[in-house]
């Protein structure tokens, strides 16, 4: 992989780095479009990263169009498209891994055993690659984006962690590319997600401070959609993931994965202060 060796000769120019797995959809483009306001070189990676995967998941049948995402990406002027193959990232003899501990066992941690070790070696193999300045990731992915904060920070990237709102269809649904995987049908009950955790973020403007209230907001609105059905619902310190029982002032994560027909969807919304977007780092 000779992508920083190429990037080297840019001197004095920032180097923005957008990670995909492909079938780009509009979250991505917003990351896109923010590094490309950023940044002098904007750089997107697509493989599909076969160790996040469980024996049992999407692997294999995860949508693929290198032409369709490829043309995209040339509307946004991107500089670099990093396609690399698996043998690539994962040669022959290939067994280092990168894992964080303590804040990959839980929600989507506990419910996929294995996909954070997965995530965090393949961001820490294209880090290195692409040696960028700034690296987007969207709130979408919150615990993802909280994970390898941590790995950026412990293992002292030189890369700086900017982290950007949910982009949304109009009736709410967090953009996925899983999305297309529902029918009409499905695409309307799938709405159901983001409309509870509305309600319980207007629950919590009004005053409610009890995570177990909070919760049962968001299960009992989900439970009145019959094509809906729940994996977990929790609330978290949003930077440590603790688990709380009474909100204070720090903010919270509250998250939520379910299922729509036989697709999993994932959710969050950010209660309390937040920000347009939030940066961590080495140089941070």
């Amino acid at each position: 992989m000779s992508v920083a060796r190429k990037l080297r000769r840019e001197e004095n120019r920032t180097i923005g780095f957008v990670p995909t797995m492909g079938a780009l959809h509009q979250g991505h483009l917003s990351l896109i479009h923010e590094a490309r306001a950023l940044c002098d070189i904007v750089v997107v990676s697509i493989f599909v990263n076969p160790t996040q995967f469980a024996p049992q998941e999407d692997f294999s049948s995860y949508p693929r169009d290198l032409t369709r995402d490829s043309g995209l990406l040339a509307e946004y002027n991107v500089d670099y498209v990093f396609a690399p193959t698996a043998e690539e990232i994962y040669p022959p003899g290939f067994s280092t891994y990168v894992t964080v501990e303590g804040l990959t066992d839980k929600l989507e941690g506990a419910a996929r055993p294995g996909h954070f070790r997965g995530v965090t070696t393949v961001v820490a193999i294209l880090l290195h690659a692409v040696r960028p300045n700034f690296a987007f990731f969207g709130q979408k992915d919150a615990q993802q984006s909280i994970v390898i904060k941590r790995m950026v920070s412990d293992l002292a990237f030189d890369t700086e962690i900017v982290v950007l709102p949910i982009v949304r269809e109009e009736s709410g649904l967090a953009l996925s590319s899983r999305n297309a995987r529902l029918d009409a049908e499905q695409r309307r009950a799938a709405a159901v997600l983001s409309n509870a955790l509305s309600e319980a973020s207007r629950a919590f403007d009004d005053g409610e401070r009890n995570s177990g209230r909070l919760l049962e907001i968001v299960g009992a609105r989900i439970d009145q959609e019959p094509l809906a059905r729940i994996d977990y619902v929790s609330i978290n310190d949003a930077e440590t993931l603790e688990n709380l029982d009474r909100l204070d002032e720090r903010p919270v994560l509250l998250s939520l994965a379910a299922f729509v027909g036989e697709t999993r969807l994932i959710d969050n919304v950010v209660l309390g202060k937040t920000k347009k977007h939030e940066v961590a780092g080495a140089n941070a």
